[in-house]
């Protein structure tokens, strides 16, 4: 809960470097509170309102996280727009977000030790 925290706390830094760990818990988190929010949703019959709130709130944290993920790695945060690109493009992203970061510092900064 920690790493999704630190992401929620770096809300809208793009600058830096984020983990391997630190982006896939942020995953993880995201991914069980959004299951949460639809179930909330089904209950009370709310059309999806509250898990479309829940993704508002986190959109710039995300993406926030995943340019400091492709920076880790060496890439541009720019690469994101990759995602554009029917199916290859989330492939593509997915690869470069489990591959591992660059050893030492890289023109984004220095190495996150986790």
């Amino acid at each position: 809960m920690n790493w999704y925290l630190k992401v929620l706390q770096q809300y809208a830094i793009f600058s830096g470097r984020a983990g391997r760990k630190e982006f896939w818990m942020f995953v993880l988190f995201n991914l069980v509170i959004s299951i949460a929010a639809s179930v909330i949703d089904s209950v009370m019959g709310t059309w999806g309102i509250i898990g479309g709130i829940y993704v508002l709130l986190v959109l710039i944290p995300a993406l926030a996280v995943s340019a400091r993920r492709l920076h880790d790695i060496g890439k541009s945060g720019w690469m994101l727009l990759v995602g554009f690109i029917p199916i290859i493009g989330a492939i593509w992203l997915i690869v470069l977000w489990a591959s591992e970061g660059q050893p030492g510092s890289n023109q984004y900064g220095q190495q996150v030790v986790e």
